[in-house]
């Protein structure tokens, strides 16, 4: 599977979940942890760990395992994919950090 397979793979599995506002955000060259970051929203704390434990399980199940998985159970839940880092979140919590204009 290729880098744009591998993404696409990501962003079908959180919208399977019903994920909202799905941004894609490239940090090649400005992170020395990945290349790209994914960040997408969720409705409730639970709806927030759904979408990361989804996400996990179709990583496993496909033969790629997540490397690690942060916040389970809360408003923010970073799903580290290596190359590509997932940060499924609840509005408030994503309009507090405001990572697109952090690394936009």
């Amino acid at each position: 599977m290729n880098h744009s397979e591998f993404v696409q793979f990501v962003v079908d599995k959180i919208e399977d979940m019903k994920a909202r506002d799905i941004v894609q955000i490239n940090v090649e060259g400005k992170s020395t942890v990945t290349d790209l970051l994914i960040v997408c929203s969720g409705n409730s704390k639970k709806h927030v760990s759904s979408i990361a434990e989804n996400l996990v399980v179709e990583m496993k199940a496909a033969g790629m395992p997540p490397l690690s998985v942060e916040g389970k159970s809360t408003e923010w839940v970073l799903v580290d994919l290596g190359n590509v880092l997932v940060h499924v979140m609840q509005d408030e919590t994503r309009d507090f950090y405001q990572l697109e204009k952090l690394w936009q």
